[in-house]
């Protein structure tokens, strides 16, 4: 059976190196340890995670034979590629040439491997308009089969009026918004995660609870917005099984009826309609029942989380799922073949 994962990020240094200072900043609680997450900085304690943190700044750098490597021994036929990191906290005035640099060599590496690699873009997010160009740019030129974001695209989340534009370019495009969390806002963090060790704080703040939260709230903002019923051809993927959102639709529903939101539909029909989820490594039979139950096979793709997530077990988690082979399929590659156009 064919595999297709759709959040398996690379690291570009140059990218990497540019939003670190806007990072630390955004987030003063991290510690050394914490530091490690996006600069490779490496502190002198903690061993076993410090070579962890090691591998996956080797990992995410590679874009060539060691992951290709890597996809063949867990049997995973092709990666969506996307810039991990925080690349959305660069300043406008930094953020079109590289991010259309970063592109342009995610492009070098897919057109090496077309049956391996597709991508995702990197956007200047801090400059719609300039965003919107290089989406165009990104799928038109690069064949690019989307763009991801990595947290908020700036002081707002994209239910701004200033990112109309940008939904109605991913509208008429016909490609998808994959919403990857990112780092919480500081007013957040401080008075919901801190109060803990820094490594505590930096774990709960972040891939522990809090960016997840975010980005759960970041889509359904979207969907209260009326962005959905604007745009009928958008469609978002959501990682980690839906940022906890699909777990709580009934109650929203219930709490923001259609009379109250003004809405063409219920927020639960919007994302069944709408958005797709993907499980982003989070290997876990009673998540992944409760969105079949859900959604059906139809709304769900596959992803890893690579580097950060093993490729361990891949292949025998989908392979072992209590539902019928067609539905298997479609989980595993067919799904991702018709969203993003790809040949068999």
């Amino acid at each position: 059976m064919k595999i297709i994962c759709l959040e398996e990020h690379t690291l570009d240094k140059a990218l990497v190196m540019a939003s670190m200072p806007a990072a630390l900043a955004q987030a003063p609680f991290l510690s050394d340890w914490g530091k490690t997450i996006t600069d490779g900085n490496l502190p002198d304690r903690s061993r076993p995670q410090i070579e962890k943190n090691d591998l996956i700044n080797v990992k995410g750098a590679d874009i060539g034979r060691g992951r290709l490597d890597d996809m063949d021994e867990a049997g995973i036929t092709m990666q969506v590629l996307s810039v991990g990191g925080f690349p959305h906290l660069i300043s406008a005035a930094e953020g079109v040439d590289l991010n259309r640099a970063a592109n342009d060599r995610l492009a070098n590496a897919v057109n090496a491997h077309p049956d391996r690699f597709a991508a995702f873009a990197t956007l200047p997010w801090a400059q719609p308009d300039s965003a919107e160009k290089e989406l165009e740019r990104a799928v038109k030129e690069l064949g690019f089969k989307g763009a991801l974001l990595n947290g908020r695209p700036s002081i707002h989340f994209l239910d701004h009026p200033d990112y109309d534009g940008l939904l109605a370019r991913f509208n008429a495009l016909g490609v998808p918004l994959y919403l990857h969390p990112g780092l919480p806002v500081r007013s957040v963090q401080q008075a919901y995660y801190s109060g803990f060790s820094d490594e505590v704080t930096a774990r709960l703040s972040m891939f522990g609870w809090g960016w997840h939260h975010e980005a759960g709230i970041h889509l359904l903002r979207l969907i209260l917005s009326g962005a959905f019923d604007k745009y009928p051809n958008l469609q978002v993927i959501s990682g980690h099984w839906g940022e906890m959102l699909p777990f709580w639709l009934q109650r929203l529903d219930d709490s923001l009826p259609q009379a109250a939101t003004g809405l063409r539909r219920t927020i639960t029909q919007t994302f069944r309609e709408q958005v797709y989820v993907t499980p982003s490594g989070m290997l876990t039979l009673p998540h992944f029942q409760f969105i079949y139950a859900l959604l059906g096979a139809e709304r769900i793709l596959f992803s890893v989380d690579y580097p950060y997530q093993t490729l361990d077990g891949v292949k025998a988690f989908i392979q072992s799922l209590p539902v019928p082979e067609e539905a298997k399929e479609a989980i595993a590659f067919r799904n991702a073949e018709r969203l993003f156009g790809l040949t068999s």
